[in-house]
């Protein structure tokens, strides 16, 4: 096993792979550095000496300044380490050539929706149309389970505090995020359960759903009718009869699209697990597929890798406009931009919002982007897309679903057990958390510092992701977990 790495050229870090002791003394670049003190796996040492004031460098890139001079063999970490990142920047459009060549077509067993889309799930969601309904939510998901049979996969409810009481964008955004979450395809059925009284009812909601199928979407008005429990059963008997007659069938994987996000990293997050989902996500889009990456507060200090990979000058900005937006909401509410990264990133080895950042972009691959979206809105582009949210888990992965992700794709290296409202499958960057929380992670990225190289995986990685696609549970799924969560940003009436 490679005991640490030296990631770029350029670079004047290294990064344990494993634990390393001080009384080690490591061969690099045809020089002895021995090692000043003990270095934990995932954190960074010097391999030569860094002045006060210097850029410290990693990925090839500057990851922050040293606070004060760093010696060779030195753990460089947020005690020696400072950000270098200001507040709103000037951009340059300096577009680069990217190419992903067209590959062999790929194919899982999906379901086919009446309106042309594909699912990979056939699954019955009630979406309360506000907070005040979710117990009753709740209790017809549990009663509803009876109705889980043949082609039938799930029933779940997806519980969440809003739809009254909200102004401005966060009303506007709840109402966007559940007509999207009504219209995904891996719902085979949905009963909308309303109050009566709310901003968000039901009549208002309808605005925002447009176009859809009476058959797979019922509507219920809690306050409109004497028992609530035994009506919304009827809807779902209803639904659960509709949702049954469809069955899975072979779709090109053209059609996928698949979310990526990372959280928990640690500082092998960007050397194993999300360069693989990057060569994942050039593999889909080689394929004709579709993925979308998020998070953009965890893009600051990395974001003009994204910008000059931009198709067009247009979508260029777009992406400047979803950097400088997110830096605006901060500053908006009084909040430092760069209170990045998190404790758990710092125990993990993780020490400015660059080096976070710099680890995080990996997940885009090399593709072009060609879409950037906003806040709630679907993926209307073939290839990577930028989407714009916050870097929290629960918001950034449901509003990957929202924009249409089948499946999510979740980069850990700390271990978490949460869901989202379509099938996540967690991606370890390191083979401990694996083995010590098999019960949370799906796929181990770990492996690419030990015996497997970042194309075996990314090729493993794909061929686990159609098995997902055609039916097999991820293990958040298998414990029953579904999440769902909306991005608040004013008040609160």
């Amino acid at each position: 096993m490679q005991e640490f790495v030296k990631i770029n050229r350029k670079d004047n870090i290294a990064v344990a792979l494993q634990p390393l002791n001080s009384t080690e003394r490591i061969q690099l670049d045809k020089k002895e550095v021995s090692l000043l003190e003990n270095i934990p796996q995932g954190h960074k040492f010097a391999i030569e000496d860094i002045p006060a004031g210097a850029e410290v460098i990693k990925y090839g890139f500057r990851i922050g300044y040293a606070k004060s001079k760093i010696q060779a063999g030195e753990l460089v970490h947020v005690h020696n380490l400072n950000t270098a990142l200001g507040d709103l920047i000037e951009y340059s459009y300096e577009p680069i050539k990217v190419n992903v060549e067209e590959m062999e077509h790929s194919f899982f067993d999906g379901y086919r929706r009446k309106d042309g889309k594909a699912g990979v799930r056939n699954e019955i969601w009630i979406i309360p149309t506000v907070g005040c309904v979710n117990s009753i939510a709740q209790s017809l998901e549990k009663k509803g389970k009876e109705l889980v049979q043949g082609s039938v996969e799930e029933i779940v409810a997806f519980t969440h505090p809003y739809g009254c009481s909200q102004m401005g964008d966060d009303q506007e955004h709840t109402r966007v995020v559940l007509a999207d979450m009504i219209q995904h395809p891996n719902a085979g059925g949905v009963l909308v359960l309303g109050l009566g009284c709310e901003n968000s009812n039901i009549s208002v909601l309808k605005e925002y759903i447009g176009e859809y199928d009476p058959n797979r979407v019922k509507f219920l008005q809690c306050q409109d009718v004497h028992d609530e429990m035994e009506e919304g059963m009827k809807l779902l008997e209803e639904l659960a009869t509709y949702a049954a007659s469809f069955s899975r069938e072979k779709i090109d994987a053209s059609e996928l699209i698949i979310g990526m996000k990372c959280g928990g990293s640690d500082g092998l997050s960007g050397i194993t697990a999300n360069p693989i989902v990057g060569s994942f996500s050039d593999l889909l889009i080689a394929k004709g597929g579709t993925t979308i990456l998020t998070e953009v507060p965890e893009m600051f200090g990395a974001e003009t890798l994204l910008m000059n990979r931009c198709e067009t000058k247009e979508l260029f900005d777009k992406t400047v406009s979803l950097i400088n937006d997110f830096k605006n909401y901060y500053t908006s509410h009084n909040q430092t931009i760069y209170d990045n990264p998190s404790p758990g990133n710092k125990k993990g080895g993780i020490s400015t919002l660059e080096d976070k950042s710099l680890g995080c972009t990996q997940k885009s691959g090399s593709a072009s982007i060609k879409g950037v979206l906003a806040y709630g809105e679907t993926v209307s582009q073939k290839g990577l897309n930028l989407l714009s949210a916050p870097g929290n888990d629960l918001v950034a992965s449901t509003a990957l679903a929202v924009a249409g992700a089948h499946i999510v794709l979740f980069t850990t290296g700390r271990g978490t057990p949460f869901a989202s409202p379509v099938p996540t499958i967690k991606i370890s960057s390191n083979t401990n958390i694996s083995e010590y929380k098999s019960s949370w992670i799906d796929f181990n990225a770990g492996k690419m510092i030990e015996d497997m190289t970042k194309e075996e995986l990314s090729n493993q990685l794909f061929a686990y992701v159609l098995e997902v696609a055609s039916g097999k549970k991820v293990k958040a799924e298998n414990a029953g977990f579904h999440d769902m969560a909306i991005f608040k940003q004013g008040v609160t009436l």
